[in-house]
């Protein structure tokens, strides 16, 4: 079954079948040639989406788009502005910033991408950025979208890995942060090189003035978190809370959406949520495939004879999520490898949590690297570039979050220090 699997898969892949339709395909074939009945591959498809908390990713879709289209992403660069905007560099610094906002509300990296670069890019390179520095720079930032949470990734790893989502919300904020200084000073230290200079010295008067237009975007993490911690609601419910303050903020306060702008963003919403939830269930189905054919049993055989270290173990799989971040969406390589990796990693006695940190960590370099690398094809579509210059101008990033990822499989305690850990 597993051979059948890997050559239909392989094929449809190189043939450029959309990834939901290969693996569930590739997953259909293994299981006709297995004494398993073909009705089996749409059981386990509907009962992988049949989960509470995956209520909440369609949620904070919706969450993110409003507050994209209702204008926040324009106020929270303002108001990064008016911290370090003089400072050398200011349009880059501002850039890192306003990713991590944007972050800690949509739980999307492409979305961060969208909203903040569209805004961002043009100002840097009417301010003599260079195009393919300011690209690859808001790409490399996007990425801090599915670290700081809410995160959709965290969502479905909690799910697969059967642990709390709310305590991997906790544990992704200083490795998001961290992640985003690396890339700050990055910044710093490029735009010293290249003489880009900041913009007016800013003062209180500035700083109050953006801070309270974007002060009701800057609180919907707060709420989020402090509701979740607090007991008010769980992490699914957050996604609901989320939306519903989102169209408030937008609609009624900011007034910068209107009712017949509702339609376009839910579908659009909507649109994303099916994408990502279609690759859940036949990621769902191919993990089933897998773990009936007792893999995980045999790989982990494999692994404890290689070594006995969960050091060295984690070292392994790092280099493994590495590459499997180049060809494989981020849910569906979740959902795809945990199931596989759970009984190994209570053997070795890992933390759930703190490998979850590592994995999201090191699937989101795989969003800067081809051929998948969605923040690439994202930030491509912000101007005209040719898509190997940006490949090549993203490679000091790719350099910098990996630097972050090692710091993070070195010292746990970044990731586990404020859940007590």
């Amino acid at each position: 079954m597993i051979t059948i699997l890997i050559v239909v898969l392989l094929v449809l892949l190189i043939l450029n079948v959309p990834l939901a339709i290969g693996v569930a395909f590739a997953s259909m074939v293994a299981l006709l040639n297995s004494d398993l009945s073909e009705f089996v591959a749409i059981q386990r498809m509907i009962t992988g989406l049949d989960s509470f908390p995956l209520m909440s990713i369609p949620l904070f879709m919706l969450a993110g788009k409003i507050m994209e289209k209702g204008g926040i992403s324009k106020r929270l660069v303002d108001f990064a502005g008016s911290i370090v905007g003089s400072v050398t560099g200011g349009f880059a610094i501002i850039a890192v910033i306003a990713s991590m906002f944007f972050a800690a509300i949509s739980g999307s990296a492409p979305a961060t991408v969208v909203a903040i670069g569209s805004i961002i890019v043009p100002a840097m390179i009417k301010e003599g950025y260079d195009k393919k520095f300011a690209l690859a720079l808001i790409a490399s930032a996007g990425t801090i979208g599915i670290i700081i949470p809410p995160s959709i990734p965290f969502i479905t790893y909690g799910i697969s890995a059967n642990t709390s989502v709310g305590d991997l919300f906790v544990a992704g904020v200083l490795p998001g942060i961290l992640m985003g200084l690396a890339l700050i000073i990055y910044a710093y230290i490029i735009s010293k090189k290249r003489n880009y200079k900041g913009l007016e010295k800013s003062s209180w008067a500035n700083f109050w003035k953006h801070f309270k237009k974007s002060i009701l975007g800057l609180l919907m993490p707060i709420i989020i978190l402090g509701g979740i911690y607090s007991g008010y609601f769980t992490p699914t419910e957050s996604g609901a809370v989320a939306s519903v303050y989102g169209l408030v903020v937008a609609l009624f306060i900011y007034r910068t959406m209107k009712f017949k702008d509702l339609k376009t963003t839910f579908v659009e919403a909507g649109v994303l949520s099916a994408m990502v939830l279609f690759i859940i269930a036949a990621a769902n189905l191919m993990s089933w495939v897998i773990t009936v054919e007792q893999i995980p049993t045999k790989l982990a055989g494999v692994l404890m004879e290689i070594t006995s270290s969960p050091a060295m173990f984690i070292v392994i799989i790092m280099l493994i999520f590495f590459v499997v971040g180049m060809f494989v969406e981020i849910n569906a390589a979740i959902i795809l490898i945990v199931p596989i990796l759970l009984p190994i990693l209570g053997m070795y006695e890992i933390n759930l949590v703190y490998f979850g940190v590592l994995m999201i960590v090191n699937l989101a370099i795989g969003l800067l690297t081809p051929p998948l690398g969605v923040n690439l094809f994202v930030a491509k579509s912000l101007d005209t570039i040719r898509f190997d210059e940006l490949v090549k101008a993203v490679i000091p990033f790719i350099g910098i979050m990996i630097v972050v990822l090692a710091l993070l499989v070195i010292f746990p305690q970044i990731s586990l220090v404020l859940l007590g850990g």
